[in-house]
């Protein structure tokens, strides 16, 4: 088995190595920025959007539809899967991320300057859903690009270290923008936060899209998608072959995805809404422990993919999930006292739970998919199973909790999901190495001068 890129591409180590590490950077990079867009919007639905969006007089009401913008960001994705997974795989990883990415900072952007209800009437929270719409459109474009950027440029053997860029994104950006809403909860009244102080976070997204593309666009296309391009074996029909020939790939790793996406909607989302109204903690205490937390998955993250490397992976994979099934019935007794310190610790142990799910997920994901077919199944996998896991979470969370009146029914909703994240993981299959190896073997021919 080959050790290195150097014996797959017949090329020189240095540059495999700054490829490589370029591409890792860039696939960290550019979805830390698009999930620093998305994590915005995910916070200002629970702090600000009910009452500036969605006036009702009754709070519940308010924060079910706001949610419901929320998981209209989700419902979108399959879209963002279809036609930039396809395109992905015909046109290549590279200018799918590009696009992608504009995508997303423009309808941030956007949001940062939408007129409230007061302005404009029930136009300004029909516009919110549409900008929120184009958001998930882009990050279900853009997923599984981010994740073959940076896996495809390494070894395979190290897929769940090199992949685990892409993942480290999620935390990064909500890391970004938890602590912008921090800090503008912490410097502003209610009132100047309310007025103006929230669209600060969302109009930032401009700078950051700006670094993120100067970024992606020094990339050069991935080594797998320029073998099968060299050998004319880029699908014609990507969705259809992937939905008639790898079919049972595709539901593993939709299940496989359901208890990391809806552990993550319970600690980053729902415990804001819980712990403000249900604990009577600030929007400050509550938007700390979300920070700290996301900050252990900067490097629990990378690690949990290493560790998929070294280990089995879908059994690393397996136990968390397992792990993550049993533990909202902790986290939901420690902290019922309302203590700002059990809080943050909860939360740290439920990501950090989250992260080892997380950490080996992309790879695992992308090897149940041939290489000519990885964007579009990867992508349709992503997407697919974010409609049923992060999009209906909050929702779930806050009308289980209205209608039991106890944290038990949110908690069992979590159990079931980790039971068929276990069964999807069953499904699924181990890494294949021989068909990078196969693309990979034959020397990139050497161009051809150009004439004098």
């Amino acid at each position: 088995m080959n050790d290195s890129p150097t014996t797959f591409r017949a090329g020189d180590l240095e540059v495999d190595r700054r490829s490589l590490a370029k591409a890792y950077a860039a696939s960290l990079a550019g979805t830390s920025l698009e999930w620093y867009d998305f994590a915005v919007y995910s916070a200002a639905a629970a702090l600000v959007f009910p009452q500036l969006f969605f006036p009702n007089n009754d709070p519940l009401t308010g924060a079910l539809l706001s949610f419901s913008t929320y998981a209209v960001g989700y419902v979108s994705r399959p879209i963002g899967g279809i036609v930039f997974g396809r395109l992905g795989d015909k046109i290549g990883r590279k200018k799918v991320l590009v696009i992608t990415l504009v995508l997303i900072g423009v309808a941030t952007f956007l949001i940062g300057l939408l007129p409230t209800y007061t302005s404009i009437g029930v136009a300004a929270p029909t516009i919110l859903v549409l900008l929120r719409f184009a958001q998930g459109v882009g990050v279900g474009g853009e997923w599984g690009g981010a994740v073959l950027l940076s896996s495809e440029f390494g070894t395979p053997e190290k897929r769940g270290l090199w992949a685990s860029a892409a993942q480290i994104g999620p935390p990064a950006g909500n890391l970004m923008a938890t602590g912008m809403l921090f800090l503008l909860t912490a410097m502003l009244t209610e009132d100047q936060f309310l007025s103006w102080g929230w669209r600060v976070a969302f109009l930032m997204s401009a700078a950051l899209v700006a670094f993120g593309l100067w970024i992606r666009l020094k990339l050069e296309d991935t080594p797998i998608f320029k073998a099968l391009s060299e050998k004319e074996d880029r699908p014609t029909a990507p969705v259809k072959e992937v939905f008639t020939t790898e079919l049972r790939p595709l539901i593993s790793a939709i299940m496989s995805r359901l208890a990391p996406d809806i552990l993550y909607a319970l600690m980053t989302v729902f415990t804001i809404t819980y712990g403000t109204t249900q604990l009577d903690l600030s929007k400050g205490q509550v938007l700390t422990a979300v920070l700290v937390a996301s900050g252990f998955q900067l490097f629990l993250i990378p690690f949990a993919g290493a560790l998929s490397d070294r280990y089995n992976r879908r059994l690393v994979y397996g136990i968390a999930a397992a792990l993550a099934s049993l533990w909202p019935v902790l986290f939901f007794l420690f902290i019922e006292n309302g203590s700002p310190a059990a809080l943050i610790a909860c939360v740290v142990v439920g990501l950090g739970i989250h992260s080892f799910m997380y950490g080996p997920q992309a790879a695992f994901v992308i090897e149940q998919f041939s290489p000519r077919l990885r964007y579009t199944g990867s992508s349709l996998a992503y997407t697919i199973a974010g409609v049923f896991g992060g999009a209906l979470a909050p929702l779930a969370f806050t009308w289980l909790l209205d209608v039991s009146g106890g944290w038990q029914a949110p908690a069992a909703y979590v159990a079931v999901a980790g039971v068929l994240t276990i069964i999807g993981l069953l499904l699924g299959r181990n890494p294949d190495f021989a068909e990078d190896e196969a693309l990979l073997a034959e020397p990139t021919p050497a161009p051809s001068p150009a004439p004098v």
